[in-house]
């Protein structure tokens, strides 16, 4: 419900330029990306997960709540930092809980349904938000009030979750590693992987410069919201497959599709001025960019956790979120900046370039036999 609306609130609603949007954006995932791998560390010496997941999801809460009462941009960059410092927290722990509560070669179809869970209830935000908007809540702050209820809603559901205690079992069998040492400890397939996805990060800014994209071609409000909602359509339909695909052919021939396909979609958002039927087209680049997360994003952890040993799995998954912030803390500052300074196209073929790089990479050197993770 909140983050199609979030481009839309800064610019129309506080008088935000593409510039401060970025650096929100930067900040937010800067201020997340340290806190993701200690979490992570300190979930594996504790052996739990779940007070990560449920305190996480809490900070998100008071986040959007801060959204609702920002009357500048200072104040929204102040919600968004609580809202990814609780992301920060959870994501780590909540991705290890996932991969241990599943045999290993059931784990892509896991994290694939947990994205598709994931993305519904996305979906499922974006219609409620057009709805409110349409049905004459033209005060953006309505939507950010009502999305209240089920951020509050999804912590209770969480607090009846029961751990396997898989991740104490594992962590008192192996020693652990230190959160100094965790790069050397990382195996050096995992290392190098994470460079590649450093790389692909860095072209990766906010999607809401997409949606600001939009806006600038003249799509209303309702119109850029229903343009989110195709892209999370794209999403959900591809997530639960790619994952299950993932368990059978290996997850590197989806990661290079995926990758691939971000540096098409990419460049199209940069040309489409220029492209016939600029409007339609639009229409379909947000489906295709849907497409490259639902064949990613949840294929992406499964690969890191396959190649983490099982007590420090929370470590290198917290490690791999660590790393893909750092490369979206200047990826949102580039983008920004050069939105203004540059133009729009200029934003996103840098995107374009640094995924299309990290993909012949990622064909070079994550190349593995079949069913291998």
């Amino acid at each position: 419900m909140v983050y199609p609306i979030l481009p839309l609130f800064l610019t129309a609603t506080l008088g935000a330029s593409p510039r401060v949007l970025g650096l929100i954006e930067g900040i937010v995932e800067a201020t997340a990306s340290l806190t993701r791998v200690m979490s992570g560390w300190i979930s594996d010496v504790m052996g739990k997960r779940k007070p990560f997941a449920v305190g996480g999801y809490a900070l998100s809460v008071l986040g959007k709540l801060s959204l609702y009462l920002a009357a500048s941009w200072p104040l929204v960059l102040g919600g968004r930092v609580l809202d990814r410092f609780g992301k920060g927290i959870r994501t780590a722990p909540r991705d290890a809980l996932l991969a241990e509560s599943v045999p290993e070669n059931q784990r892509g179809r896991a994290f694939g349904f947990h994205k598709a869970m994931d993305t519904l209830g996305a979906v499922l935000g974006v219609i409620c938000a057009y709805l409110l908007i349409r049905a004459g809540q033209s005060e953006l702050r309505t939507v950010l009030v009502w999305s209240l209820a089920p951020a509050a809603l999804a912590v209770v559901v969480l607090c009846f979750l029961r751990e396997t205690g898989q991740g104490r079992h594992a962590a008192s069998k192996r020693p652990r590693v230190k959160l100094s040492d965790a790069w050397h400890r990382a195996p050096s397939r995992l290392r190098l992987f994470y460079l590649i996805v450093f790389l692909f990060a860095l072209g990766g800014s906010s999607n809401q410069f997409l949606l600001l994209r939009a806006r600038g071609m003249g799509f209303s409000d309702a119109d850029t919201i229903l343009l989110y909602l195709v892209y999370n359509l794209t999403y959900l339909v591809f997530s639960y497959p790619a994952g299950k695909l993932s368990d059978r052919i290996g997850r590197a021939p989806l990661l290079i599709a995926g990758y691939f396909i971000y540096a098409v979609s990419y460049a199209g958002f940069a040309l489409v001025d220029h492209l016939p039927a600029s409007s339609t087209s639009i229409w379909l680049l947000f489906a295709i960019y849907g497409c490259y997360i639902g064949l990613t994003d949840g294929v992406e952890k499964a690969l890191v956790s396959d190649m983490s040993p099982s007590d420090a799995r929370a470590t290198f998954l917290g490690l791999h979120a660590t790393i893909t912030a750092l490369g979206l803390f200047p990826a949102s500052l580039i983008a920004g900046w050069l939105y203004d300074s540059v133009s729009p196209s200029a934003a996103f073929m840098f995107g374009s370039a640094c995924a299309l790089v990290a993909g012949v990479l990622a064909v070079v050197f994550l190349r593995q036999p079949r069913g291998a993770a």
